[in-house]
C-alpha cells in the first residue's frame, strides 16, 4: 500500500508490521511521534503488544533488555541526550547478545542545548556492539526497520536504525508499506536461541574475570564481521520479496569515471545527488559513496569503491573533537598497509545548520583544484568567531 506519511509514522507502521511483543520508550524530541503513534496503535488494537511508558531513557532501555531476555521481540526509540543516558544499558544489551531494535532520531547533543539534527549522538555509540544503519529517506526507513529485526534475531546482535531528526522524522513523503502477510513470511515469529525461564534456569551477564572476558569481546567482534555478509543477504532477500529496498552496506552514484568522490550518510545524500548532477553538467566528474552501514564498517566495499579515486571528500554531521570527522577516520582505515587516496574531512551541518547544494558543489570544486588532505569546518559564521579569526 502506498501512502503519504510523516517519517515518524512510517517508522511506527514498519514496527507494527514486525509484530513486536514489547514496545517501551520515554519521549524525547524529535523521536516523540514514533512512540506516540505506537502507543495509539496498541490502544486501538492495531498492534498486539505490551506498551510501557518508562520514567527515563535509561529505564526504557532496561525494560526492553528484560523483555528481550525473556524471549520477546522488543523495540524502543530515542534521541540525543536520551541515547547517551542509555549508554550503560546499550553496552549491556550488546554484551548479552539480545536482538533489540531501536530507532535513533538523530539530534545534536548538549551543551549548549540544541534540538536540531546532526549525527553526533549515534556516532558516539558506534563502539557499543550494535549494528548501525543510517537511512536516506522515509522509504528506506520502512525497509530498514523490517530488515533490522531479521538481522538482529539471526545474529543475536542489536540493531540501531539512525534517521535524521526533523529532516526525516517530521517530513511527509510517499512510502510503500508492504502487506502484513508478506512481512510475516519474511520475518517469522521470533524463536529465541536462549531466554530466561524459571522452568529452565539460565544465567545471563554473570561475572567474568580476566581469564575469559577478552574472549567474549572477541566473539562479538567476529560476529559483527560476519554481520556484513548477513546484511547483504537479508537485503537481497528483502528485494526479492518486496521488489525494492535491497540496499546492502554501501551505495554508489556516478563513481566509475569520477575524479572527485564525495562520501556521506543519512538524508544529505539526496541533496548530494542533485549537486553531483549539476556539477557533471558543468564538466566536473564527481561521484558519491553512500555509507548505509556504519557498524560493522564495510571496509572491503569502501576500499573497492574508492581505490581508483584521485581524491575523496567526506561530508559529515559529526566530529571526533581534536581529530576529524569520525566517518573520515573510518574511510582511511579501509586502506591499512596500502597507499590511500587523499581523503579529506569536511565537518558540516552541526546543530541543524543547513547543507545546501552550493555548499556541496563548492567542496567538490575545491577538492578538484586542491586535492591535498585536510580537515575543514564548512559553513562557519565568521561573525560569531573570535576576533583573531574574523
Amino acid at each position: 500500500m502506498r501512502d503519504i506519511l510523516e517519517g515518524s509514522r512510517a517508522v511506527a507502521e514498519a514496527v507494527r508490521l514486525c509484530r513486536p511483543n514489547l514496545v517501551c520508550a520515554y519521549p524525547i524530541t524529535p523521536q516523540t511521534h514514533i512512540v506516540e503513534d505506537l502507543s495509539k496503535m496498541v490502544a486501538d488494537g492495531r498492534l498486539d503488544a505490551g506498551y510501557v511508558l518508562a520514567e527515563s531513557e535509561f529505564g526504557a532501555a532496561s525494560i526492553v533488555l528484560g523483555g528481550s531476555a525473556v524471549g520477546g521481540r522488543t523495540y524502543t526509540a530515542t534521541s540525543s541526550q536520551g541515547l547517551l543516558l542509555m549508554t550503560e544499558v546499550i553496552f549491556n544489551i550488546a554484551g548479552l547478545r539480545l536482538p533489540v531494535v531501536m530507532t535513533c532520531a538523530n539530534r545534536a547533543v548538549s551543551a549548549p542545548i540544541n534540538i536540531w539534527n546532526d549525527q553526533q549522538d549515534s556516532v558516539s555509540m558506534r563502539d557499543a556492539g550494535w549494528i548501525q544503519f543510517y537511512v536516506e529517506d522515509n522509504q528506506e526507513v520502512v525497509d530498514t526497520h523490517i530488515q533490522a529485526f531479521k538481522i538482529a534475531e539471526e545474529l543475536m546482535i542489536p540493531v540501531m536504525v539512525c534517521m535524521d531528526g526533523y529532516v526525516l522524522t517530521h517530513t511527509w513523503e510517499p512510502v510503500e508499506l508492504p502487506e502484513q502477510e508478506k512481512v510475516d513470511d519474511f520475518l517469522p515469529a521470533y524463536e529465541p536461541i536462549y531466554r530466561l525461564d524459571p522452568d529452565g534456569p539460565f544465567t545471563m551477564g554473570s561475572m567474568v574475570g580476566p581469564d575469559a572476558y577478552m574472549e567474549t569481546r572477541y566473539h562479538v567482534h567476529m560476529d559483527m564481521i560476519e554481520a556484513r555478509s548477513v546484511i547483504r543477504r537479508v537485503s537481497d532477500e528483502y528485494y526479492e520479496a518486496f521488489g525494492h529496498g535491497g540496499r546492502g552496506l554501501v551505495e554508489t552514484y556516478d563513481i566509475t569515471d569520477a575524479n572527485v568522490v564525495l562520501v556521506s550518510m543519512g538524508s544529505v545524500l539526496g541533496t548530494m545527488r542533485d549537486a553531483v548532477d549539476e556539477l557533471r553538467d558543468e564538466g566536473l566528474k564527481v561521484g558519491i559513496i553512500k555509507i548505509r552501514c556504519m557498524r560493522p564498517f564495510p571496509k572491503d566495499a569502501v576500499h573497492d569503491a574508492i581505490k581508483e579515486s584521485q581524491v575523496v571528500g567526506v561530508i559529515e554531521k559529526d566530529i571526533s573533537l581534536g581529530l576529524e570527522g569520525t566517518l573520515c577516520s573510518e574511510m582511511r582505515a579501509a586502506f591499512c598497509g596500502e597507499d590511500c587516496p587523499e581523503i579529506s574531512s569536511f565537518i558540516m551541518g552541526l546543530g541543524g545548520r543547513d547543507i545546501t547544494k552550493e555548499d556541496i558543489k563548492q567542496v567538490a570544486r575545491d577538492l578538484a583544484s586542491n586535492p591535498a588532505c585536510r580537515v575543514e569546518f564548512r559553513g562557519l559564521r565568521m561573525d560569531l568567531m573570535d576576533g583573531d579569526e574574523k
